[in-house]
């Protein structure tokens, strides 16, 4: 790897750090700490505040149309408590995901959180940690001595959100003394130095979404530019922290093996050494059901992103649903030549799954 080309600086404006333009406080919220220094930060910005009886019913949102109330709610941030303390299960990443945060201020036009959000676009942050800890505590202990693995990017991206919450440092510096815990989240932000002198013990495993440059320019408007998101990639390998990537979702574009072959290409060029000394990849194929196809339609009505369900295959999944994926043939030319391309690159790093 070159270890010069890391050095670089990255030229053009920098992706700044999302700032609400409206946020809302659950009055419980603000009788925890973290809901309490939140206000303090919002009053600090000048941000326009209301209280709100609870975080999941938000209904007076302003704007005209429906596309319009859309976009104002990505840039609506709701305080409160996370009050459902069972977690979920997040196969195949981890045993559980750690809910810390829903909702995300990006505009990926493919993200699953378009239909699973459905009519709640706005994000959504819970300042009870200290609660959701002791929860994961309790799935720790039940499972010792077998490690207990936590996603905490299931339904946001809270590297987005850590400036505001620091929510991820308190479960960092909680599972680095968790004998049987581990962490893992992804990010498609940049924004990672507040986390870099934590003392996380390789308990926490940071991965960062990358794609093709025709992915990153088309269809991820509002998130880190790929330079970005590999320079803090480095900053984390160098902090220590085992570090992942996820291509996904992994797009057959005219041109792919051309596009995947340059990101990797580039990922090789650019990482320092320590990068690959403990470092996965996770490959998801690009898939959608039919109500994301139509919210999509609706909320990106310019997209590029390929729906024809004409041209895919149907994949059953958990719960009697399933989605539209690609047929055999083209998801295993993906699979094949991305699986071949990392090990060119990365002799020594781990292919999790391909999805």
């Amino acid at each position: 790897m070159n270890t010069a080309a890391s050095a670089n600086p990255i030229a053009g404006k920098r992706t700044k750090l999302f700032v609400p333009e409206l946020v809302y406080f659950e009055p419980n919220a603000l009788q925890y700490p973290k809901g309490e220094k939140i206000m303090q930060w919002v009053k600090a910005q000048g941000i326009p505040y209301q209280m709100t009886t609870s975080h999941n019913r938000i209904t007076n949102l302003p704007g005209e149309s429906d596309l319009e109330k859309y976009r104002i709610a990505k840039k609506t941030l709701v305080v409160g408590l996370r009050k459902t303390l069972k977690f979920d299960q997040s196969k195949p990443s981890a045993e559980y995901a750690i809910p810390i945060a829903t909702g995300c201020m990006g505009h990926c036009h493919y993200c699953y959180l378009q239909t699973t959000l459905g009519a709640k676009p706005y994000v959504r942050v819970y300042v009870n940690t200290d609660e959701i800890m002791a929860a994961a505590k309790r799935y720790i202990d039940e499972r010792a001595p077998e490690i207990t693995r936590f996603e905490a990017a299931c339904t946001s991206d809270p590297v987005g959100l850590e400036h505001i919450t620091g929510s991820l440092a308190e479960l960092i510096e909680f599972m680095g003394k968790e004998e049987y815990g581990r962490l893992r989240f992804v990010t498609k932000y940049h924004h990672v130095d507040s986390l870099l002198g934590l003392p996380h013990r390789g308990h926490t495993r940071i991965r960062f979404s990358v794609n093709a440059d025709y992915v990153i320019r088309n269809f991820e408007p509002g998130t880190s530019r790929f330079m970005e998101r590999i320079e803090a990639a480095g900053k984390i390998a160098k902090a220590g922290y085992p570090l992942g990537f996820i291509i996904a979702p992994i797009i057959w574009f005219d041109g792919w093996e051309q596009g995947y072959g340059e990101l990797l290409q580039r990922l090789g060029e650019i990482l320092p050494p320590e990068a690959a000394q403990d470092l996965t990849f996770e490959l998801i194929q690009h898939r959608f059901t039919k109500t994301a196809k139509n919210v999509i339609e609706q909320r990106y009505p310019k997209s590029k992103l390929e729906m024809d369900i004409a041209k895919r295959k149907y994949k059953w999944g958990r719960w009697g649903q399933g989605k539209y994926v690609y047929p055999d043939e083209k998801a295993n030319a993906l699979r094949m030549f991305l699986a071949e391309r990392i090990f060119e690159h990365f002799p020594a790093a781990a292919i999790d799954y391909f999805t």
